[in-house]
């Protein structure tokens, strides 16, 4: 888990998240983040969308498709940014998170992410595309990534604020 509990304020409009080679301990698990509101917890309520592309090495299976197992409907739970990340080296996920306004106490906190993982259990590259709210008037204090399974083996994530 790799949390970022700090100098998440209004200082800044919006913050993105880079992350960069993120490699998992366990085989074929999920990548994924959840916020703090305020509390001790990272169970921000959200509504989320989650679509993705994807391609198999062979050339063989294509698709783009809507996947309602991984997105959110007014969930406490963490929302998946990667799904099914192997942990061979040469598997991993790369992506962003742009968080817009979390200071606000007047509005709900949008967030967009993209990532592009490479499949453990089946060769594949995908492409996910998520967007969503956390629906809380609360400001966003927290941000924390984390594997549905192990830990993150490797990998980089930077913070930056963009005025």
């Amino acid at each position: 888990t790799i949390t970022f509990d700090s100098n998440i304020d209004d200082t800044y409009d919006e913050y993105v998240f880079k992350f960069y080679n993120i490699h998992p301990s366990a085989d074929n698990t999920y990548f994924q983040v959840n916020f703090r509101d305020g509390s001790s917890a990272y169970d921000a309520t959200k509504t989320t969308t989650f679509f993705r592309a994807y391609h198999d090495e062979a050339g063989t299976s294509t698709a783009l498709e809507y996947r309602t197992a991984d997105d959110l409907a007014q969930g406490t739970g963490v929302q998946r940014l990667a799904g099914g990340v192997g942990n061979g080296n040469d598997e991993n996920t790369a992506g962003y998170l742009h968080l817009f306004n979390p200071s606000s106490t007047t509005f709900v906190k949008h967030f967009i992410a993209r990532t592009i993982q490479n499949e453990g259990s089946s060769d594949f590259a995908v492409d996910t595309y998520i967007a969503g709210y956390c629906n809380v008037t609360a400001a966003i204090d927290g941000v924390q990534f984390s594997m549905a399974s192990g830990n993150i083996d490797a990998g980089t994530i930077k913070m930056y604020g963009v005025v």
